[in-house]
């Protein structure tokens, strides 16, 4: 198995952690937090250094994915990719086994595709993603980068969500819309 860093110790962390295990592809070699957390574990994982550690790390581990989650803004995930991707990682696209993808759709990197997912036919998913637990992304959906949907929304066919937004629990998007870059859609929200 090849080997991985997760950028980002905190709740997001431990769901990702439980997508990699399952999904077999990578080995989980450490997480890179806040300083105040070296040497802590997360769920037996070590943290092993901070953002400004990455350059270091980039060249003992090739692959990384963020694991700061993304509610009220998107900045966080945005810069600790960029730092990484400046340092050298490579961000492959993790894929729970228990997630459907349709051979037919294409996944960015960096982007996690949790428990229970399904990605319908040509959809297409930017770079840097959360498409979070039992979320539904129904057929010709373009989603753009560094988009969190989260756990059970449900976005129909041919729905555009610019780059920057955060679809909320249990939100629902009609067909056909285009929901704006750097969007926040609340919890329980139909979008028409």
């Amino acid at each position: 198995m090849k080997k991985i860093i997760l950028i980002g110790g905190g709740g997001h962390c431990k769901s990702v952690i439980d997508v990699i295990e399952q999904e077999k592809k990578y080995k989980i070699y450490g997480i890179v937090d806040k300083p105040k957390f070296l040497g802590a574990k997360i769920l037996g994982y070590k943290v092993i250094g901070s953002d400004l550690d990455l350059d270091f790390l980039a060249k003992k581990y090739k692959n990384a994915i963020i694991t700061v989650g993304q509610i009220k803004s998107p900045l966080v995930r945005i810069k600790l990719f960029n730092l990484a991707n400046k340092a050298g990682f490579k961000f492959p696209s993790i894929i729970s086994p228990r997630a459907y993808v349709s051979k037919h759709s294409s996944i960015g990197i960096g982007t996690i595709i949790m428990h229970n997912v399904v990605v319908n036919a040509n959809v297409s998913i930017g770079y840097n993603c959360i498409i979070n637990t039992k979320s539904l992304i129904e057929h010709d959906c373009e989603i753009s980068n560094h988009c969190h949907i989260s756990t059970n929304a449900t976005i129909n066919g041919s729905v555009k969500i610019r780059s920057k937004c955060f679809i909320g629990s249990n939100a629902t998007v009609r067909d056909g819309i285009t929901i704006k870059e750097n969007n926040f859609v609340k919890a329980h929200s139909l979008v028409k």
